[in-house]
């Protein structure tokens, strides 16, 4: 390496060679030739490969190279301190990228590192490019955050809980996730987490040692765990390649920040009548079917990238096109719990609903429902919190939405699911279809059992039932609500995709409310 006492003894070419070499070493052995091999060699990659897969060949541009911990005992053993990012491009549009170092001190988390995270969140702001973060780090190090000093200074972290989706942010997990990382991933408006890894915010040895709690990293915070049961990721893969590619997907919806246009693709697919598409739906309400199916019949051809499909599956959630145009689509699944909303579907809707109003995206809404789902267990839930939360979202929201019910929408789950009263920008309705209190079954069962209960013929009981049934079954006709303008109009199913198409392509003209306007901005995704 070069000396630098006398500014005379070594030119400018010399210097520059000697900073590409020290760049070279840093860049090549990381934190040690010998444990770059060992993770090539069980088939696993460092930070720099991971971006490097992600990124457009030869873009990324690092950004803090020379960066080591703060503690001078620890400065040689620390490159990057544990931190590696910079900007690059994907598919030929800029992104800020940074990630964890396992091969420096697990890629834990000390100051110099969030410094570094810290100064690229500030660069994708100002700049206005997305954020893909990568996420594997042990934790926070100790001893540099045991003090008052160390603490104090935690970097990004808090700085990106005031990012208010100005910008769009994804996090790959890609192995053991603790602390920072795992906060991250939290606060992003994407995530997708390879196999094998884990999320948390504190590993299972810390349980050991603090509780006494045995637990594996897989039932702690596994891919099955998070993209079924908890929620708190969007897409659990089986390989690197695979999350690279759904990140790439996720981001060819995004805007590349909140003040563009969301960008349009190629129009594809037909927009005149379709008449297949009624036929997917049963015309018996309880008949379930799978709405996966007609969501993609609805949308542009191999659009439909859904969000979450494991969790919470008796609502689709999806960004998908119309007419080449992003959109959000939330759909209740009679597959699954009949489509009925409880907390967890809740849950899953204000997600995607407050990205797509972050990023001004249009939402679609199709509605076949049966209500609230009810009983104990979502009681306990918070069934009311939940409920009430998705429909205070959807009231809020500032982005075009448009819905079309189906074939039943029962109680209070009509309007959750932004129908009649909802800043809806068009509500459709399929004729046949049902809106009410409740399935006129049960509410002639809850409102008229004990009257029936009093005539002795069971035939005659029967007869009486099914008269009943009748007359509520009229006052659910949507022809009625379509009389006093609470739907807009009654539309043929096979001209669902040419109503909505038509929509989007207007709404496209629509004013647009600067990012500090849209209310589901401040929101947080998690």
């Amino acid at each position: 390496m070069a000396e630098y006492g006398d500014g005379d003894a070594i030119s400018n070419e010399e210097r520059a060679a000697d900073l590409h070499a020290r760049a070279d070493v840093i860049r090549r052995d990381m934190g040690g030739a010998s444990k770059v091999r060992a993770m090539n060699t069980e088939g696993d990659k460092t930070i720099r490969q991971h971006i490097d897969a992600l990124l457009d060949p030869g873009s990324f541009r690092e950004i803090g190279t020379f960066s080591r911990s703060i503690r001078p005992e620890m400065r040689d053993i620390t490159p990057g301190d544990g931190k590696v990012g910079g900007h690059g491009e994907v598919d030929g549009r800029p992104v800020t990228v940074f990630g964890d170092d396992i091969t420096v001190l697990r890629g834990s988390s000390a100051i110099v590192g969030t410094r570094k995270e810290s100064r690229l969140y500030d660069r994708a702001l100002t700049m206005g490019i997305p954020i893909v973060h990568f996420g594997e780090t042990g934790g926070g190090r100790i001893p540099d955050l045991m003090g008052s000093e160390g603490i104090s200074e935690p970097g990004a972290m808090f700085e990106m809980a005031q990012r208010r989706h100005r910008v769009p942010m994804a996090t790959m997990i890609c192995g053991q996730s603790f602390g920072g990382s795992s906060f991250l991933s939290a606060m992003s408006d994407y995530v997708v987490m390879v196999r094998g890894s884990c999320l948390a915010v504190t590993s299972p040895k810390v349980f050991e040692i603090a509780t006494g709690e045995v637990i594996s990293f897989e039932d702690v915070g596994g891919v099955d765990v998070h993209s079924r049961i908890t929620g708190q990721i969007d897409l659990g893969v089986d390989t690197d390649e695979e999350g690279y590619a759904a990140i790439r997907r996720w981001l060819s919806f995004m805007p590349t920040n909140a003040w563009e246009p969301a960008p349009r693709a190629e129009p594809c697919g037909d927009d005149g009548p379709d008449p297949e598409l009624g036929k997917m739906v049963p015309a018996r309400r309880t008949r379930g079917y799978d709405m996966r199916r007609v969501v993609a019949r609805i949308c542009d051809p191999g659009s439909v990238f859904e969000m979450q499909p494991n969790y919470a599956r008796n609502v689709v959630c999806a960004l998908a096109r119309l007419d080449g145009y992003p959109v959000g689509v939330i759909a209740n699944n009679p597959m699954f719990s009949a489509g009925t909303l409880d907390p967890q579907a809740c849950h899953k809707v204000i997600r995607l609903a407050t990205v797509c109003d972050s990023y001004n995206i249009p939402m679609v809404f199709l509605v076949d429902v049966p209500g609230f789902m009810v009983g104990k267990r979502v009681e306990h839930d918070l069934m009311l919190h939940w409920g009430i939360r998705m429909m205070h979202a959807l009231q809020n929201a500032s982005a075009p939405t448009l819905t079309v019910c189906l074939r039943k929408a029962f109680g209070m789950a009509w309007q959750a699911m932004n129908g009649s009263r909802m800043p809806s920008h068009g509500i459709y309705c399929w004729p046949g279809a049902e809106i009410g209190f409740m399935d006129p079954e049960v509410g002639v069962n809850v409102a008229f059992g004990s009257r029936l209960g009093r005539i002795a013929d069971a035939d005659e009981r029967e007869a009486e039932r099914l008269k009943l049934v009748a007359e509520v079954a009229e006052a659910t006709n949507p022809y009625e609500a379509a009389g006093t303008m609470r739907i807009d109009e009654m539309i043929d199913p096979a001209d669902t995709r040419r109503v909505l198409i038509s929509d989007i392509r207007m709404l496209a003209n629509r004013s647009v409310p600067p990012p500090e306007q849209r209310p589901l901005s401040y929101w947080p995704s998690c």
